[in-house]
């Protein structure tokens, strides 16, 4: 299937419209689905016929619970919903919808139904972490993909051979991802644009209030400067250089060498900066690694003090629990029942009827 094979016959109104599956796996992102689902029913509007029919499906049929509490009525389960052969509804596009937690989601069932869709030619794609599970079924080996940037630690380790990026998404083939958020407003409007022509996508942005449509190699995060809330480009630099450096740590002398400075006025900036030394800042981005690595991979303790530039267990451990409170063993313990987020409200999603 070329995303682009509509084009022409968009502007002459001659267009059958594309089933768009989206599937919600628990905890999944309701920004990222409301970001993809919403351009999809501005450019029907917009375009006056029906380009796009959704269809929302959990593994399982019953309701999806979001991150944020929201629950959402499905339109059945992901193995009972096949293509015509089957006695259903042409599929052209998956998108399977993660959040927080999917890098620990198994489903065999929900991994054959997405191999079979695949065989039968449909875009296989995923929202946020969504594309971890697409890892799990085998189906982004030897493809570009991107996750959130808090997951990309976790899901490098857990899936080497994997090319995956920091990009905004990425449109590899017959595969499609973004690393979430809003940015799946921008992979859609992307889609729009090939499949219906870039006036229409412009149209749509306008009717979303956003201002363009970012770029897909435009970066997840702020900048530097932006998120350290500093404009002193000695002390830029160096956080950049320990960022580069987590597994295998850099001296404070080095990168005082590195940077032209003295080890003292080294130091005297990110006190001034940062009100801490440069060797706390560095610990800190270490942990912080570590952290996300305990929530998102499935690491021992060791491999992760390892990836995060310590020499042993022990010592991470105690600088771990020195700069967070608890052990990394008692990081990872899971939330009990009553400390999860509860689920308040409920929100019917249906598909637009054929026409």
């Amino acid at each position: 299937m070329d995303i682009r094979a509509d084009a022409s016959s968009a502007k002459d109104g001659d267009v059958s419209p594309r089933t768009v599956v989206f599937v919600l796996v628990p905890n999944f992102s309701m920004i990222a689905f409301s970001s993809a689902i919403e351009p999809l029913r501005i450019a029907n509007r917009l375009h006056g016929t029906q380009l796009y029919h959704w269809v929302v499906l959990s593994p399982d049929g019953n309701p999806a619970h979001a991150s944020n509490g929201v629950v959402v009525n499905v339109d059945g389960a992901t193995g009972s919903y096949e293509p015509p052969s089957h006695g259903g509804p042409q599929i052209d596009m998956v998108l399977v919808c993660g959040g927080l937690g999917s890098e620990h989601y198994r489903d065999p069932a929900l991994y054959a139904w997405l191999r079979r869709q695949e065989r039968r030619s449909a875009y296989i794609g995923a929202l946020c972490t969504g594309a971890s599970l697409l890892a799990g079924a085998g189906l982004l080996n030897g493809y570009k993909c991107v996750i959130h940037w808090e997951s990309l630690d976790g899901f490098t380790e857990a899936f080497p051979e994997i090319d995956v990026s920091s990009d905004l998404f990425v449109v590899d083939r017959n595969r499609i991802t973004c690393a979430g958020g809003t940015a799946a407003l921008d992979m859609i409007l992307f889609l729009i644009a090939e499949q219906h022509g870039k006036a229409l996508a412009t149209e749509v942005i306008e009717q979303c209030l956003a201002d363009r449509m970012r770029n897909p190699h435009d970066h997840q995060r702020l900048s530097l400067s932006a998120r350290v809330g500093i404009y002193s480009p000695n002390v830029l630099k160096a956080i950049e250089i320990m960022e580069a450096h987590i597994e295998d740590p850099i001296s404070q002398e080095d990168i005082a060498l590195l940077l032209g400075l003295s080890c003292r006025q080294h130091e005297r900036l990110f006190r001034r900066h940062l009100g801490m030394s440069p060797a706390h800042y560095y610990l800190k981005l270490r942990l912080k690694k570590a952290r996300h690595l305990l929530l998102q991979s499935e690491l021992s303790i060791l491999e992760i003090a390892l990836a995060s530039g310590f020499v042993s267990a022990s010592h991470f451990s105690k600088c771990y629990r020195g700069l967070y409170g608890k052990s990394p063993r008692d990081e990872r313990r899971p939330l009990p029942v009553d400390r999860m987020v509860p689920l308040k409200r409920s929100l019917k999603i249906t598909p637009p009827a054929s026409p």
